[in-house]
């Protein structure tokens, strides 16, 4: 099993480098941190009493994976879920905050026990999650990643600008579907015509 660092080093390495697209409500980002995360942290890195696309660019990779321990993983209490889930929340909290608890926790309300769909990893959480892995824990966790795709799919059925992060231009799949699947057993990934015929509504 990984660490917590080798999974943060992962995932800095998964986000890639500077970015400031206009179409990602995020802004600019490195790594995976937004501008908005470097404000809300109160982390001027440059330290001209400023923080703008400066300090975003200014950003390291071992900055990067701090922060995500800190408040991607440690803040949230993921540890708190069993093994199997870990990496897979951790990555997914990293890309969309508490929505990667919040589907979570609609998994589990699916699989019959009884949790808040809140977006906070709680005692109810995490004894639920416990109970579901000592189940099944790879199943668990590839149903987790399906619905993380799902999620994914969802979005950029809603906002056409994203579709671009869900497939590529030469119609394959794209970042977020390629994201996901790392987490979901080779036998759910979706074939190239079932990603097609999951697509084909966008035009």
């Amino acid at each position: 099993m990984l660490s917590v660092k080798e999974i943060a080093a992962e995932i800095v390495a998964r986000e890639g480098g500077y970015v400031n697209d206009p179409d990602d409500p995020g802004g600019a980002t490195k790594y995976g941190v937004t501008i908005g995360t470097l404000r809300r942290l109160g982390l001027d890195l440059t330290g001209d009493s400023l923080i703008d696309t400066r300090d975003v660019r200014a950003l390291s990779r071992d900055q990067a994976s701090d922060i995500f321990i800190r408040h991607y993983f440690e803040a949230p209490r993921i540890a708190s879920l069993p093994p199997c889930l870990q990496a897979t929340v951790f990555d997914m909290y990293v890309n969309a905050g508490g929505n990667a608890v919040r589907i979570l926790q609609r998994l589990l309300r699916e699989m019959g026990y009884a949790v808040a769909v809140d977006g906070a990893i709680g005692p109810q959480t995490a004894a639920a999650a416990g109970q579901a892995a000592r189940v099944g824990g790879e199943a668990l966790c590839d149903a987790y990643g399906i619905a993380r795709r799902n999620y994914y799919f969802r979005l950029a059925d809603r906002r056409p600008a994203s579709r671009k992060y869900a497939r590529s231009r030469s119609g394959g799949k794209g970042g977020w579907i390629k994201r996901a699947e790392e987490f979901i057993s080779s036998g759910y990934h979706l074939s190239p015509q079932e990603f097609q015929q999951r697509t084909a509504s966008w035009g």
